[in-house]
């Protein structure tokens, strides 16, 4: 007995050492992400990917959104208005510095505006900051915003992650090397693999509860679903493969989420590109196809059916659908009458994520029936966004619109969809400065039925956010009301 005790003692020892490992190990967290960023600066580029490692975690705005979908203070901590609403005065938080050290004041505030909505701005979110007349370093703490209207959504665009703070010495470098003011740092980018995060030791606010975060890139569902069952990755927000879900549900070791997310997924049509700038032909495509074949073929049954651009979960939305259901013989009869000489060849391109992979080649089926042949071209995000949104190179694309109450998009003719309608700029316009909810409520479902009635783009579902992640862990936003893995309040549970 005297010659087992000391092992004893030793064995109980070395558990208590392996437990102690245990714990402090689950001090850092990988993330999986489908679509990797074309670069770090989500101020000069629409690729939602940028924001959904950096957002709050490595650079922060004046305000900022919860996980709620609510605007809550961010570097501004308070703020007055004027009376006329025209007049902005935010008070910024104290002791405030970059990750380089360097200190973050109100000309940094002033610089990041500015620069967001200078004449050359390169800035995918421009509009958000076109009502600005003046930004004021009013003291190193104070800023002052004035407006040429009053803009009941100013707060709220001042969340997005376009509208980041960033400091003037860093925008060289900005696109490899983020500097921000946010919980984690930029620590590494190993392109075509990982970006990895580090805690701010000397955050300003509410510290994050993990040292590390590493978000790892995999494109391919199978791979996606082969990660998490090894368990080489504890998290995959926006999970690629809901096929799999039931088998992550029925596992002990995981846990599934299943939330909403702002992301309106369309089937985006370029409205200038003859024959599509005939309205009939819009409609056809519109009826040609079937949301719930895509809804059930592509995302295994998850997503809500939309016939128009906004969010279902929105007090405002208005249930379309009705107005482009599946009829194959109108939409036959509509080509018809525009006389469109079938088969109508259109170039169909396809970003890398799966509802528009998987979704095109339902579509692309569906519209061979009433005698539109969808040639399907599969493209990386960056020749995307470079082609297809900034070209104009294209006849259709699938792709989710992933920012919140974004409609407004449709007052911009450039845009990619390029719908040039001058009572619906007239109608955002007005928007923008009506400050009376249910005025701005009637607006709203005014919008939504001309984009609707102007079958602008077919529309297919609201994307889900469907999120696999190891049983211990805490803190995840269920929900998106901006696209953003926000990992400031993630932790292990004890």
């Amino acid at each position: 007995m005297m010659t087992n005790k000391p092992f004893a003692l030793g064995l109980a020892g070395a558990f208590a050492l392996t437990a102690t490992l245990a714990v402090a190990q689950q001090s850092d967290m990988t993330i999986g992400q489908q679509l990797e960023p074309p670069h770090l600066d989500p101020t000069s580029a629409a690729a939602g990917a940028i924001d959904s490692v950096l957002y709050s975690n490595v650079f922060e705005g004046l305000t900022r959104f919860g996980p709620d979908g609510s605007v809550g203070p961010g570097l501004a901590r308070e703020w007055e208005i004027s009376d006329d609403g025209l007049t902005y005065t935010f008070h910024l938080a104290e002791g405030v510095k970059f990750h380089d050290g360097t200190t973050m004041d109100s000309e940094d505030v002033k610089f990041s505006l500015d620069r967001a909505r200078a004449e050359d701005s390169v800035n995918a979110q421009k509009a958000l900051f076109s009502g600005i007349e003046s930004v004021e370093a009013t003291d190193p703490a104070t800023v002052t915003v004035t407006l040429k209207n009053p803009d009941g959504n100013f707060l709220f665009n001042l969340a997005w992650g376009d509208a980041v703070i960033v400091a003037p010495e860093s925008i060289e470098n900005i696109k490899t090397t983020p500097i921000g003011t946010g919980a984690f740092m930029f620590d590494n980018w190993v392109q075509g693999d990982r970006i990895e995060l580090t805690k701010n030791p000397e955050y300003w606010g509410e510290p994050a509860m993990l040292d590390a975060v590493t978000f790892k890139f995999i494109s391919d569902p199978t791979a996606a679903f082969a990660a998490m069952m090894a368990e080489d990755l504890d998290v995959f927000p926006a999970f690629p493969a809901p096929e799999n879900l039931p088998q992550f549900d029925a596992d002990p070791r995981f846990k599934v989420l299943v939330g909403s997310t702002e992301g309106e997924t369309i089937l985006a049509i370029n409205n200038k590109l003859p024959p599509l700038d005939d309205v009939r032909v819009r409609q056809a495509i519109a009826h040609a196809v079937n949301r719930h074949e895509i809804i059930d073929g592509a995302q295994f049954g998850y997503g809500t059916p939309i016939g128009t651009h906004f969010a279902p979960h929105h007090p405002d939305y208005v249930d379309l659908t009705e107005m482009s259901q599946h009829d194959p013989e109108k939409a036959r009869t509509l080509l018809e009458e525009a006389g469109v000489s079938l088969p109508l060849q259109l170039k169909m391109t396809l970003p890398p994520p799966s509802y528009a992979r998987r979704g095109g080649e339902i579509i692309a089926a569906q519209l061979r029936q009433v005698g539109i042949e969808a040639e399907i071209e599969n493209v990386e995000w960056a020749q995307w966004l470079e082609a297809t949104f900034r070209g104009y190179d294209y006849g259709l694309t699938v792709i989710s619109h992933t920012e919140p109450l974004d409609i407004n998009i449709y007052a911009r003719p450039d845009y990619y969809f390029q719908y040039d309608n001058a009572e619906f700029q007239k109608l955002m316009e007005e928007v923008g400065v009506e400050s009376d909810p249910d005025k701005r409520s009637e607006m709203f479902r005014q919008a939504q039925t001309t984009i609707a009635e102007d079958y602008v783009n077919a529309y297919l579902f609201q994307l889900p956010l469907l999120t696999v992640a190891k049983t211990g862990v805490e803190g995840l936003w269920e929900n998106a009301p901006t696209q953003a893995a926000d990992m400031t309040a993630v932790h292990w549970a004890e």
